[in-house]
């Protein structure tokens, strides 16, 4: 295999780890959306799902298919119920991509209820309605779900204490719940068993909140490392991805995607040369009133191979749009051309953002602009649907999603139904990244089955359509400037980003106001708003109205943190340099918690001076400073708060590097990373996702990024495509800052520090700064060429 552009290949060691349903009924069940529901003991099922097909709705269960209650059910909150063998099935709204979100977020339910870890069952449920918001994204799951699962925990905790007291005669107070047995007075119980004494126990609104919840000393599961509830099935290749799903008397289907994103129309089908393929069927031509697919052709055959081969031989004749005539240059210089003009743009509530007189009056000025190129997700499974019409006239999609909520309204659309007409069901995915929280796949899926009157057809894209259908990371632009007095104290600084915003295409009630008064996508802006005490601030977030109508922009793991650190950290290192300052030492001297950079409760608590923290403690880690190191050999260093500032992970990398002056090559040699995440709830999917976010952020920074050209991306497969390799991998040193606080996110935050520890890294060994990722070896030489 090719080596990943500027990487030798070589062997190292560093952070491997080796460690159908067909049923169903509409998603109204009678039970309330949101909320808990503490209820008396109940029987059966709340979806009675046949068990026949296969479906990811208990990874580690057989087949996929959950668990059902035995005798008497419990249910102390929709989040999980008891039945009479003492089972605890706990349900789960996010999506399983590889980070054991199931066993994270049951861990806290488990441990909250007193559970023993060997009676925990997860089952990965439909989109009811009764679930409310599901999604998977932003490094949200487990800060999210961490006071909604306690609480739940909480009321069977002390609705099985209280059960266990009548029972006993005892007050509640003298009982204990622990490891699965309830105790007392000399007697003791397992939950099964008071289950089946029957238990109506309920709580309103009220008394939930003020259930109380166990001491942090008091955890046994949380922060401890127990065996993933999936792992066994993940490990044999029994476990079900949405690639797996199959139905009787399913089709095939291959589709034929246009040439732009919007607005090709077909003109003609010529499909007599595919009828001579074994198996063929016919070509769809779809009309969607979602506008989710326009343009779409799909391929139906009996197996999906002649479906490909027949796709092959399918002639479409489109007219495209405008954005056929779209080049990734242009999109960048429509990107300067709006920075430019500064009455573009939401501006964010950084406190004083009148950065003009300050500049107007400084001593001293900088700028610098910072470029990134379109990013693909090429996640390893690709995109892919089954969908039918169910005996009872609901819609089913079978599909792993990370959105459920954004994409249901858009298959309702689609096919002409309310609410309760279509239904999700959940699978596990081959990689998410992202690019599922986009679940536009399923919508042509949906519309070649209505075309079939309602028939199961189920699409696999090939790698080369889903790259074309995929929904990239925006190229970007940003300019940054300071300004400073003639003490050379920093007094301003003013920060404008122009990319292409996902939320405002596919959810724009998402979007909140700038202090101007325009709405900003959080997720194309997130990182500008940093946690620098620098003066006057002015953070600009400006949509790329022409990348938005050449391609569909989308979240990819980081979302906006991973180019926007990438400018902010590189600038502040090269702003240290013009004051002579030691680059860390200037970043903590700005890491001031006062004023809006103190944080709050609960979620930023400490404030700055938690990032400066992990800031001092990753130098320390990684030598800074202090190490002897080889002639073009560094260590470059880079702090980020994660995601947002509503629920920030303090994280600081470090990254030892070399730089061959002869080929350009980047050799990273090692990566650290000082993380301050909260409780730290699941330690060793926790150290998995740090490391794999760190690679990721290795792998943007160096070897990923294409091009648009004629309205489509250039690269659509990994000959040309080449992400990090394993051999490439460095190794990652991740170490957790031991704290209280609540637990934030881990998924992505790890990606945001390595790219400007890269480039600061290059810049101390060798003295060139380079502003564009990635870094490929010709950048590195042209820089080395002008110094």
């Amino acid at each position: 295999m090719a080596d990943a552009p500027g990487f030798r290949t070589r062997p190292r060691g560093g952070a491997d780890r080796t460690a159908d349903r067909s049923g169903g009924r509409p998603p109204d069940d009678g039970l309330s959306r949101r909320g808990f529901l503490v209820s008396m003991c109940a029987a059966g099922a709340v979806f009675g799902f046949p068990r026949a097909g296969l479906a990811a709705m208990d990874p580690a269960e057989p087949g996929g298919a959950p668990i059902q209650a035995v005798g008497a059910r419990f249910e102390p909150a929709i989040w999980y119920w008891i039945d009479t063998e003492g089972r605890i099935n706990v349900n789960i709204i996010r999506a399983e991509m590889g980070q054991h979100v199931g066993t994270a977020i049951a861990r806290i339910l488990a441990d909250e209820l007193g559970a023993s870890w060997d009676d925990v069952h997860i089952e990965h449920v439909d989109t009811a309605a009764k679930w409310g918001l599901m999604v998977t994204g932003g490094s949200w799951s487990v800060w999210q779900s961490w006071p909604v699962y306690r609480r739940a925990g909480a009321a069977g905790r002390v609705a099985l204490a209280q059960k266990a007291a009548e029972l006993w005669g005892l007050d509640p107070a003298a009982v204990s719940v622990a490891n699965g047995v309830v105790s007392g007075g000399g007697r003791s119980a397992r939950f099964g068993e008071l289950v089946a004494q029957g238990i109506t126990r309920r709580f309103d609104e009220e008394e939930l909140k003020a259930l109380p919840l166990k001491p942090l000393a008091e955890l046994t599961l949380v922060g401890k490392d127990v065996a993933a509830l999936d792992i066994t099935d993940k490990t044999t290749g029994r476990a079900v991805f949405g690639i797996d799903a199959k139905v009787e008397g399913m089709v095939h289907a291959v589709p034929l995607v246009p040439p732009t994103r919007y607005g090709s129309e077909i003109v003609g089908i010529d499909d007599s040369a595919a009828k001579a393929i074994k198996g063929y069927q016919q070509t769809l031509k779809l009309d969607d009133p979602s506008g989710t697919a326009p343009g779409w052709a799909m391929v139906i055959a009996d197996s999906h191979w002649a479906a490909q081969k027949a796709a092959g031989l399918v002639k479409v004749e489109w007219k495209p749009s405008d954005a056929a005539r779209v080049s990734e240059a242009d999109i960048q210089q429509r990107a300067r051309a709006l920075i430019a003009d500064d009455a573009k743009g939401a501006v964010l509530d950084t406190g004083d953002t009148d950065v003009v007189p300050v500049f107007a009056r400084a001593a001293v000025t900088m700028e610098a602009e910072y470029t990134t190129a379109t990013v693909l997700h090429f996640q390893l499974e690709p995109v892919n649907a089954l969908a039918f019409r169910n005996a009872k006239g609901v819609w089913e999609i079978h599909t792993g999603n990370q959105w459920q909520s954004l994409v249901l309204p858009w298959l309702q659309k689609a096919l002409g139904v309310d609410e309760n007409g279509v239904v999700m069901r959940s699978y596990l995915l081959g990689g998410g990244f992202g690019r599922r929280l986009n679940g536009d796949y399923a919508v042509p899926v949906a519309l070649a089955s209505k075309a079939l009157g309602g028939k199961p057809v189920k699409m696999v894209a090939t790698r080369p359509d889903d790259l074309r259908f995929d929904s990239p990371r925006s190229p970007s632009v940003q300019r940054v400037r300071m300004a400073f007095d003639r003490d050379r104290n920093v007094i301003a600084m003013d920060t404008a980003v122009a990319a292409g915003w996902p939320t405002k295409v596919m959810l724009p009630a998402f979007m909140p106001k700038g202090v101007n008064g325009e709405p900003y996508d959080p997720f194309a802006s997130d990182g500008v708003d940093h946690w620098y005490s620098v003066g006057a601030q002015r953070a600009r977030a400006i949509s790329n109205d022409l990348a938005e109508s050449t391609f569909r922009p989308g979240w990819l793991r980081s979302v906006s943190p991973g180019w926007i650190n990438w400018a902010i950290e590189s600038f502040i290192h090269e702003a240290a340099v013009k004051v002579g300052k030691d680059p860390v030492q200037f970043r903590l001297d700005h890491l001031k918690a006062e004023g809006r950079n103190a944080g709050t409760a609960p979620d930023s608590i400490g404030g700055a001076a938690r990032q400066a923290q992990v800031l001092a403690r990753v130098a320390v880690l990684s030598g800074y400073g202090k190490a002897k190191l080889p002639a073009d050999t560094a260590i470059g260093v880079a702090t980020s708060y994660g995601q947002a500032r509503s629920m920030p992970t303090w994280v600081a990398g470090a990254v030892q590097l070399h730089v061959d002056r002869q080929t350009g090559f980047v050799d990273v040699q090692k990566i650290w990373l000082a993380v301050d995440c909260g409780i730290v709830v699941d330690p060793d999917s926790a150290r998995a996702q740090c490391e794999g976010a760190a690679l990721w952020g290795l792998s943007m920074a160096l070897c990923e990024g294409t091009e648009f050209e004629n309205g489509q991306v250039r690269d659509r497969n990994l000959d040309s495509y080449t992400p990090l390799r394993m051999i490439d991998a460095p190794e990652v040193v991740v170490e957790f800052v031991a704290s209280t606080e609540v637990p934030v996110g881990l998924g992505e935050p790890g990606t945001t520090v390595v790219a400007p520890a890269i480039g600061n890294a290059i810049f101390e060994a060798v003295g060139v700064r380079l502003r564009r990722l990635p870094i490929r070896p010709d950048a590195v030489l042209a820089a080395l060429k002008v110094k």
